[in-house]
């Protein structure tokens, strides 16, 4: 019986309780999941490639998921997805914004790799309107985050902002 493996790719700056949700439910449609932690050039990241992976690493070990694990890797994601022996992507939408580029995106790897099927997760609606994006910028504007990640996470954004500063008069 052929093992089943998926990845879950991102950037998680930071990880969001949005996040752990499809990593949790992810993990029960796979084998293995390994959780792909990229960087995206056209975004500009708080933590660094080693802090988000440790970032990660830790709101996964928190989950108790034995099927999981955490990868950093800096290739076209379908590339990473053969070197890993994947044949499942999984991505969470939150709504039709997310699902029109992660249509136009999974068809461009359609084209490069067809062997490789992807998986769109609806996120909890609860958790819909949490975005990474969002979260850094509320801390930077000295808002309250706790609501949408860890209290680890809470902690590290926190800190980071203090080291960089609030932007605008907050």
């Amino acid at each position: 019986m052929t093992r089943r493996v998926g990845i879950y790719p991102g950037t998680f700056d930071p990880i969001t309780l949005g996040h752990a949700d499809i990593i949790r439910r992810g993990s029960r449609l796979v084998d293995h999941l390994i959780i792909g932690v990229t960087t995206n050039i056209a975004k500009s990241p708080m933590f660094t490639d080693a802090e988000r992976i440790a970032m990660v690493e830790r709101e996964v070990a928190s989950l108790s998921l034995s099927n999981v694990e955490v990868v950093g890797f800096n290739a076209l994601l379908v590339d990473f997805a053969d070197a890993q022996g994947a044949s499942v992507v999984i991505r969470g939408i939150r709504g039709v914004t997310d699902f029109e580029y992660e249509y136009q995106l999974t068809g461009m790897n359609r084209q490069l790799n067809d062997h490789v099927e992807t998986i769109f997760l609806m996120a909890d609606v609860s958790l819909q309107p949490i975005a990474s994006r969002l979260v850094k910028e509320i801390a930077l504007y000295g808002g309250d985050i706790h609501r949408f990640v860890s209290p680890a996470v809470c902690a590290d954004v926190v800190a980071r902002v203090r080291e960089q500063g609030l932007k605008g008069g907050g």
